[in-house]
């Protein structure tokens, strides 16, 4: 029997049972991929992070896997990750598709760097009836890792009450983001759904905000803006943009620390 450090973060997070959860798995060597995957759909979490220590260009590497399926690019997992496993003042981890991501300290808080997923006018009747929103504008994206929709609503109290046929959109392959200008509180309010990669909604969406920052940012005509992913944990995101890429800042809460044995 194998006993690994298993650490579940919450991140994007104030609080405990709030923001994003993620478990962050420390390897030596790479497990076998159908067991990071095993291990992924028993932690029933929208993320599981393994990382290994790398050189080089980076102190780890890293991947994630939802509970179905291994994914090109993960935010929130990645600052768990760093909150796990920062010692001094950053940790770099190198991906297999999204390149090197950097977490950084800013104060109490950590920033995490990511390639901006650009997006652009486009069309999918299908996609917009499964989401509940025929009549909104829909952006898809010409850059990024994954398959990314965004999905314009009127006002904030749209994103808020938007229910999509999750049967429907589970047959769409992409990110599915509806969003819309926000509140008192917040520059933009946003939901994520990603039914076909084993997660209904999204709780705090870290690569989902690599394609709203350009796309938000283009808009209100500044390089930042705080936003506030609506989900029912929900999780407040400070986000800028720093030429081709997005930076990302939150705070994070370790609410499990134990051993997984295998």
């Amino acid at each position: 029997m194998t006993e690994l450090r298993f650490t579940q973060v919450d991140a994007f997070a104030d609080r405990p049972f709030t923001g994003n959860p993620a478990a962050v798995i420390p390897l030596d060597s790479w497990l076998a991929d159908e067991t990071m995957q095993a291990i992924a759909e028993e932690n029933n979490l929208s993320e599981t992070a393994f990382t290994v220590p790398a050189s080089g260009d980076s102190d780890y590497e890293l991947r994630w896997f939802t509970p179905t399926t291994e994914v090109a690019l993960c935010g929130h997992a990645t600052l768990a990750s760093g909150h796990v496993l920062i010692e001094a003042d950053e940790v770099r981890f190198r991906t297999r598709k999204a390149g090197v991501l950097t977490v950084r300290r800013d104060g109490d808080a950590l920033t995490l760097d990511l390639p901006a997923t650009l997006v652009k006018p486009a069309s999918n009747d299908a996609l917009l009836q499964a989401l509940g929103t025929p009549d909104a504008e829909l952006f898809l994206s010409c850059s990024g890792a994954e398959a990314t929709a965004v999905v314009l609503l009127c006002d904030a109290a749209a994103v808020r009450a938007c229910a999509p046929d999750m049967k429907a959109l589970s047959g769409i392959d992409l990110m599915a983001i509806v969003t819309a200008p926000g509140d008192e509180r917040y520059d933009v309010v946003s939901r994520v759904f990603v039914p076909a990669w084993g997660v209904d909604e999204d709780p705090v969406t870290g690569s989902a905000h690599a394609a709203l920052a350009p796309f938000w940012s283009e808009r209100l005509g500044r390089d930042s803006f705080t936003a506030f992913q609506a989900s029912r944990r929900g999780g407040r995101v400070e986000c800028r943009m720093e030429g081709e890429r997005v930076v990302l800042g939150g705070t994070c809460v370790s609410v499990i620390e134990g051993v997984l044995r295998i």
